[in-house]
């Protein structure tokens, strides 16, 4: 065996060398102590602007339903504030939709008693052009629907109530704590037995719920009245409209109840209604799209992703207000601390998620180089809560590279965060999906529930005071974190997909999604 002689040269030299080594490596790059990722943080807790970001999207600017004013209002604001920052931003259309802007909703009861009622059109509702009073009757219960056809004529004036009023407004966790196991099992059946009731009334009309609102409107009716109610104390959801000339208006859970008990006592109540919606026609819609250019790998793509739009119900708060502040937080922290990426970083606040995908549809559709680069997308949509939930989404390697873009993040932002690997590549119910069905690395950051469900998705308490604005700075955290790490990886994710095995459910293949093909022109 030969001699060799280790000069201090030399031993520098092997130290330079191992260094370059450790540094180079894939698990190396994210270790604590890193510059960017400590000041990014330091600015999240101690310089935030998601309050004041907050304010100017929720309360300034409203909701941002599909084909509105506030939501091209909306779009603008945050390029605007996005050029703001120094990062290059624009609104790409990717369709049209039906325009319609809010206005005016006042309903009050005016016999046998006068009180002003809770209420809201539902979007893309008809107005009544100037108040209209008219007498207030429900669906009868009738045996078929010749019966129903008889009757029909009795609606031409009139405001018809087409859902059943809640034998109880209290919400189940009120009646689970203080009822006996007698009251609670005796609201149990009187909540079957009303709505079931309820329901073989509509089908014993020969219509559904989705087509009996245009023959009412058909048969001369001034309004439709109805009131979704959510399960939560003076929650009701609110979503469209199924006709287009006369109002259709969500009464108040309480407030509805009140009018209901009045038809069935025959004591035949009026309203006066006045709803000031416009039709604006068909308009053009838009995403909002920002980035960084990348440096070494201009061409490759992480991509922060939350959907821009909302119901009107409320202001879009926890849906998705929080996920699109999420984002522009983060990107603000990345564009401060990281402004030279190695890949691309875009951000894409999503037109029309929620009727059906299709502004991320769309730009998956319009930039098949984007999706082709991508190294990685982050969604977050569902609600106010830190994120407590991430799947691989059916990717083989995700385990490797999400776990590893993990480890850069202190155990004070992901100790509650549990992951699925592989995962399977369902859950069509967010932006996601759109990426995951052309074959794209997208994953979804699943938030703690804080009765988003009950409370505030689709609601007219989807507002600012029920975001949870230490939970979204966790999240501007997280999300920074793994943008810069998934940018900064010396590795491409790679795509190959994981066996999906058998569905438990019915027992057959599970398959990948195929591709959506969104709706760029709808609402008419």
């Amino acid at each position: 065996m030969l001699g060799l002689k280790v000069t201090n040269r030399m031993k520098k030299l092997i130290a330079l060398l191992t260094l370059v080594v450790i540094c180079t490596s894939p698990m190396a790059f994210g270790q604590n102590n890193n510059p960017v990722i400590d000041k990014m943080i330091k600015e999240a807790n101690e310089n935030s602007q998601l309050e004041e970001l907050a304010y100017e999207l929720l309360d300034k600017n409203g909701p941002r339903l599909v084909g509105t004013p506030q939501m091209k209002t909306a779009h603008d604001w945050a390029v605007a504030k996005y050029k703001s920052w120094g990062i290059s931003a624009r609104n790409e259309q990717w369709g049209e939709w039906r325009g319609w802007e809010r206005g005016i909703t006042h309903v009050d009861l005016i016999t046998p008693r006068v009180k002003t009622l809770e209420s809201m059109a539902l979007a893309w509702s008809g107005s009544t052009k100037k108040p209209v009073t008219a007498e207030v009757v429900m669906i009868p219960d009738v045996s078929d629907k010749a019966d129903f056809e008889k009757w029909l004529p009795n609606v031409k004036g009139k405001f018809v109530m087409i859902n059943a009023a809640q034998p109880t407004g209290r919400p189940n966790y009120n009646w689970e704590k203080f009822g006996t196991e007698e009251s609670k099992e005796n609201i149990r059946k009187l909540q079957r037995e009303v709505l079931g009731s309820w329901a073989q009334r509509i089908r014993n009309t020969g219509y559904n719920s989705r087509t009996l609102p245009q023959v009412l409107e058909d048969a001369g009716a001034a309004g439709i009245l109805i009131s979704n109610w959510s399960r939560g104390f003076g929650v009701n959801k609110i979503f469209g409209a199924r006709v287009k000339k006369i109002p259709t208006v969500d009464i108040g859970l309480e407030d509805y109840g009140t009018l209901f008990r009045m038809v069935e006592h025959g004591d035949k109540p009026t309203i006066r209604v006045e709803v000031t919606a416009k039709e604006l026609g068909m308009v053009p819609t838009f995403n909002t799209i920002a980035e960084i250019k990348g440096s070494e790998k201009p061409e490759e793509y992480v991509i922060l992703s939350a959907h821009f739009d909302s119901w009107d119900g409320g202001t879009g708060a926890t849906d998705n207000g929080t996920g699109t502040l999420v984002m522009m937080e983060a990107m603000r922290l990345l564009k401060k601390f990281y402004p030279n990426p190695k890949r691309t970083i875009l951000v894409g606040l999503w037109g029309s998620e929620e009727q059906g995908l299709n502004g991320s549809g769309s730009f998956v559709q319009d930039n098949p180089d984007i999706v082709k680069g991508m190294q990685a997308l982050f969604n977050q949509d569902n609600g106010t809560g830190r994120v407590v939930n991430i799947s691989g989404q059916g990717f083989l390697h995700a385990y490797e590279f999400i776990n590893r873009w993990l480890s850069a993040v202190p155990r004070k932002y992901k100790s509650e965060i549990k992951t699925n690997f592989p995962g399977r590549p369902g859950g069509g119910g967010s932006d996601y999906a759109s990426f995951v069905s052309a074959g794209a690395p997208g994953f979804s950051l699943s938030s703690l529930n804080w009765d988003y469900g009950t409370y505030t998705w689709h609601t007219n308490r989807d507002t600012y005071d029920k975001i949870v604005f230490d939970d979204v700075r966790s999240n501007v955290i997280l999300t920074a974190i793994l943008a810069y790490m998934a940018s900064e990886d010396p590795e491409t994710f790679p795509r190959d997909k994981a066996e999906l095995g058998v569905n438990p459910r019915n027992g057959l293949p599970m398959t990948w999604p195929t591709p959506r093909n969104p709706n760029r022109k709808g609402g008419q």
